[in-house]
C-alpha cells in the first residue's frame, strides 16, 4: 500500500479561483490544444505523456472542425492554426526542425532542438501577444464556443486558466495522468510534490471536465481533489496504444539475441522499483539469464546506480533506444518484467502484450483494470517469488503461445475523452 500521502501547502490567490461552470451543452465549434509542453520536449526521448500529447495533436488534425494550438514563450503567447499544428507535428514525428541557422554554422553552434521548435512556433504563428494579451487574442481569434485541452500538465497557471475561464463559451479540459507526487512523494524529484500540488489544486478550481487514463486514477484523482473543495466532472478514458512495428535493424550492432532473455522498460528511478530486479538476478546465481534494462537514469536511486555500475552477472543497460528498437526487443523476450510500485496507465505493459509477449508485474488496480488475467501477478516485496517466476518460464518458454492481446484504441480514447459537455 502507498505511503500515506504529504500534501504540500499550495497556496492560491482566492480572487483568482472562480468557479468553473460547464458551458451550454452544445458542440464547441473549436478546440485550442496547449502545446507548451510537447514544444519543450523537441529532441529528447519521448516520454508516455508526451506521446499522448502529440497523440491528441494529431487526432485534431484529422477532425473537419477547426483547430488552433497554444503555446507559452518567455515573452508571452503563440496562437497556431492548422499551418503551425502541422508544423509541430511533423517536426515532432522527424525529430527535425529545419537546418541550423547561417550564424550558428558559422559559430560551429548546434542551436538546442527545443529552441528550433519554437522557431518553428514564431514562423507558423497566427497571432501571438505579451503575457497580459491572452483574453483578448483568443477573444478576437477564436469561435465564442471553444474547448481548451491541456493534456502535459504544463502551462496550468493562474495567468492562462484565468484568461481563458472568463470567456464565456469556454470549456476547459485538463487531462491529470495520476496523482503519484502525492501518493509516493519521497520517491519523487526534489520540489516536484508541491509544483504538482498546485497544479491539480488549479485543476480542480478551473476545469470543467478532468480527463484520467483509468477509473483507478479517477478514483485517486477524485480523492485528492475532495479534500481541498471542487471535484470536476471526471473522464476515465484508456489510452490509444499503438505498437510500433518491431525493427531489429534498429538494435544496437554486434547485441546477441540468441539466448533467451528479458527486458524492462522505463526511467530508473524508485518507482519503478529496479531494485527487486537486480534482488531477483542475485537469487538466480553466478550465470542467469540476459535482463536488459531499457531507460535511461532518473533521479534518487545512487544503490541502484551503484549496483549497476558494479555490472552484475547478467544484467544490461541500453538506454536511449528508439520505440522500434525497444519494440524489437521486447517481442523477442522470454517476458515484459515491469514491477512498478504505482502507474496512472503504464504504456509499457500494454504494448508488450499487444505484441503478445508474456507480462509480469506487480498487483495494482491499473492492471487488472487494463490488462485483466493477461499478466502473472507477482508480489512486489518478494524478490524470491520474481526469481522463481523467471526460472518457471526459461522453463515452459517454447511451450507458451504467444497471444497478442489487441490494445486500446485511441479512436475509443476521444469517443470519450472529447464527448459533449
Amino acid at each position: 500500500m502507498p505511503p500515506e500521502a504529504r500534501l504540500p501547502e499550495a497556496r492560491l490567490p482566492e480572487a483568482r479561483l472562480p468557479e468553473a461552470r460547464l458551458p451550454e451543452a452544445r458542440l464547441p465549434e473549436a478546440r485550442l490544444i496547449d502545446l507548451t509542453r510537447l514544444l519543450s520536449r523537441a529532441g529528447r526521448v519521448l516520454t508516455g505523456i508526451d506521446r499522448v500529447e502529440l497523440a491528441y495533436l494529431d487526432h485534431l488534425l484529422t477532425l473537419p472542425m477547426p483547430g488552433f494550438a497554444l503555446v507559452r514563450t518567455p515573452l508571452g503567447y503563440l496562437l497556431l492554426g492548422r499551418v503551425g499544428m502541422f508544423a509541430i507535428a511533423k517536426g515532432m514525428h522527424a525529430n527535425h526542425w529545419g537546418q541550423r541557422r547561417f550564424f550558428a554554422r558559422l559559430l560551429r553552434r548546434v542551436d538546442p532542438p527545443a529552441l528550433m521548435a519554437r522557431a518553428v512556433a514564431r514562423r507558423t504563428a497566427m497571432a501571438r501577444c505579451l503575457r497580459g494579451g491572452l483574453g483578448r487574442l483568443l477573444r478576437r481569434r477564436l469561435p465564442q464556443r471553444f474547448q481548451y485541452l491541456n493534456i502535459g500538465h504544463s502551462n496550468l497557471t493562474d495567468r492562462t486558466l484565468s484568461a481563458i475561464r472568463a470567456l464565456p463559451g469556454a470549456e476547459i479540459r485538463i487531462m491529470i495522468h495520476d496523482t503519484i507526487p502525492l501518493d509516493w512523494p519521497d520517491l519523487q524529484r526534489e520540489g516536484t510534490v508541491p509544483v504538482f500540488a498546485a497544479k491539480l489544486r488549479r485543476a480542480g478550481a478551473f476545469a470543467d471536465v478532468i480527463v484520467c487514463p483509468s477509473a483507478a486514477a479517477g478514483a485517486d484523482i477524485a480523492r485528492h481533489l475532495a479534500q481541498w473543495g471542487r471535484v470536476p466532472r471526471i473522464l476515465p478514458a484508456h489510452l490509444g496504444v499503438v505498437p510500433v512495428p518491431p525493427d531489429p535493424a534498429a538494435l544496437p550492432p554486434g547485441l546477441d539475441l540468441s539466448a533467451p532473455y528479458f527486458v524492462t522498460l522505463g526511467t530508473i528511478e524508485p518507482r519503478k522499483n529496479h531494485a527487486l530486479l537486480l534482488d531477483a538476478w542475485a537469487h538466480l546465481g553466478p550465470a542467469p539469464p540476459r535482463l536488459f534494462i531499457c531507460g535511461t537514469r532518473g533521479w534518487r536511486n545512487e544503490g541502484v546506480f551503484a549496483r549497476l555500475d558494479a555490472h552484475p552477472p547478467g544484467i544490461t543497460e541500453l538506454p536511449g533506444l528508439s520505440d522500434a528498437a525497444v519494440a524489437a526487443l521486447i517481442a523477442g523476450a522470454t517476458a515484459f518484467l515491469f514491477p512498478s510500485l504505482a502507474e496512472g496507465f503504464g504504456l509499457p505493459p500494454v504494448e508488450a502484450a499487444a505484441l503478445g509477449t508474456p507480462v509480469l508485474c506487480g498487483d495494482l488496480a491499473i492492471w487488472r483494470e487494463v490488462l485483466g488475467e493477461v499478466p502473472v501477478y507477482l508480489d512486489l516485496n518478494d524478490s524470491y517469488r520474481w526469481s522463481k517466476a523467471v526460472t518457471e518460464l526459461l522453463a515452459d518458454a517454447s511451450a507458451t503461445p504467444r497471444r497478442p492481446r489487441p490494445a486500446p484504441t485511441w479512436e475509443a480514447h476521444f469517443k470519450i475523452a472529447l464527448s459533449d459537455p
